[in-house]
Formats: C-alpha cells, structure tokens, sequence
C-alpha cells in the first residue's frame, strides 16, 4: 500500500511539472502584449517542482523524472525495482499532464501543435538551431549538475527543509541556460509528454532527451557516491562505536558484582 502512494505522488507530481512548465511555454510565453519570455517558463519549471516537492517529497521523495530517478539508484540510495515503478508512473504521469494541456490550449481557435507545444529538439528545431552535438552535451552537463545539487541537498548533513528551495531554483538556472538550445529537457517524461502530441519530428528526435539526461544523472550519481563514500564509513564507523559504547554502559551494571 505505502509504494502505491509514492507512484501516485510520482504521477501527480510529474503531471504537475508538465502542466505548469510547458504550460507556461505553451499558454503564456508569447501571449500578446505581456508574455512571461524565456525566464518566465525557467521560473514556471522550477516552480513546480519546489511546490510539489513540498507537497509530496515526504512520501516518494519528489523525483518526477526518471533521469533523476536512475542517477539515484546509481548513487545506492534507491533499489532498481521500485525506480521501474516510479519510472512508469513518471510518464503516465506527464502524458496525462500534456494531455491536460492540449484539451485547454486547443480551446484556442489558431492552436496548433505544429508550433511546438514545448517539444524539446535539436538541429533544425533547436529553438537557436544548435547542433546534435551540442544539444547532446547540454542535456547531459545540465543534468549531471542537477542530480549532484539534488544528491546534494538531501544528504543527512545538509539543512532540513531548504532541499526544495535548491532544486527549484537550479532547475530555474538550467532553464535559463538551456532553453534557447534544447528547449531544455533534463527529463525524459516532461520530454515524452509533448512528444506524444507533436509526433514526427519530435518522437524521432525523442531518443536524446531519454540518453543524454539519463547518462548524466547516472554519471553525478556514481561521483556522488565517491565523494560521498569518506564520510559514510566515517558515520558508520562512528554509530558502530556509540552504539559498542551503549551495549558496554548497559551491561556493566549486570556483570558487576554487589559490594559485600
């Protein structure tokens, strides 16, 4: 019962982020007169996932995306079986998300997903015409540095109650850095989702927003669990010495003989 609600917290949660951040893009970048521009959308993405971390961190742990996902099984923190269920439901999650957004934008008279509806691309449909290569370099920096604030801030030794904060705003930094590249992915599912809708050009170039954010979470993981690793055996070691410590106090006073 408790991993069927960490799956409907990693459904609504990545429904969440695909509604608002391409929602944003689709509804509101360019309405006339007052579009909310390029750091409008960067800040709409990392709202969502600062609000609803905040909502449902507490029981899936507010991953919404399956490169975030894979880089924390990488980091030993996650077991492979659960990370396929979340990973599903990630997706279900924001196809549903975009599917929402398609009912409300096509509203519209002149909507029309040939525009884009937020698809993430490279070459000709870079929103800056950047190349394969480039576009696959972004995606995988972007998000190697994403996973390493992530696994960051949500070790035992960093500020409860600030993880949110930080990964909202870094995601709002990527986007700002990657937007006129990519479109910015950093996520497989808030890739699929409008993939789905847009169809050709943009389920044949969908491939890159699985490997390259995929590659690069799996990659800060595997540093993450390095640097980490000095520190847990220094905490390991440390509990295992409290913990002798404790036994040694307990029993002392069963093996200690009554003065005569």
């Amino acid at each position: 019962m408790f991993m069927s609600r960490k799956l409907v917290a990693e459904f609504f949660g990545t429904l969440w982020l695909v509604l608002g951040g391409c929602g944003a893009a689709v509804l509101a970048a360019k309405f006339p007169e007052v579009g909310i521009g390029l750091v409008g959308v960067s800040l709409a993405f990392g709202l969502t996932v600062l609000s609803m971390a905040y909502a449902v961190g507490h029981i899936s742990g507010a991953h919404f995306n399956p490169a975030v996902t894979l880089g924390i099984v990488a980091a030993g923190r996650l077991d492979r079986a659960t990370a396929g269920g979340y990973i599903l439901a990630q997706v279900l999650g924001g196809a549903v998300g975009a599917g929402l957004l398609y009912l409300i934008a096509s509203g519209r008279g002149d909507f029309s997903t040939a525009t884009g509806f937020a698809a993430n691309g490279f070459g000709e449909h870079s929103p800056g015409g950047y190349s394969l290569t480039a576009s696959f370099l972004t995606e995988f920096v972007m998000t190697f540095f994403f996973l390493l604030v992530i696994l960051g801030v949500t070790t035992k030794r960093a500020p409860a109650g600030f993880a949110p904060l930080a990964i909202g705003l870094c995601l709002t930094l990527i986007h700002l850095i990657s937007i006129p590249i990519t479109n910015t992915s950093v996520n497989p599912a808030r890739s699929t989702a409008p993939a789905l809708f847009v169809g050709g050009w943009a389920l044949a170039q969908l491939w890159m927003f699985w490997i390259a954010p995929i590659a690069g979470a799996v990659a800060a993981g595997l540093l993450h669990s390095w640097l980490g690793a000095v520190d847990e055996t220094a905490e390991r070691e440390e509990a295992r010495r409290a913990a002798a410590a404790e036994q040694g106090e307990s029993l002392a006073p069963a093996t200690a003989r009554p003065p005569r």
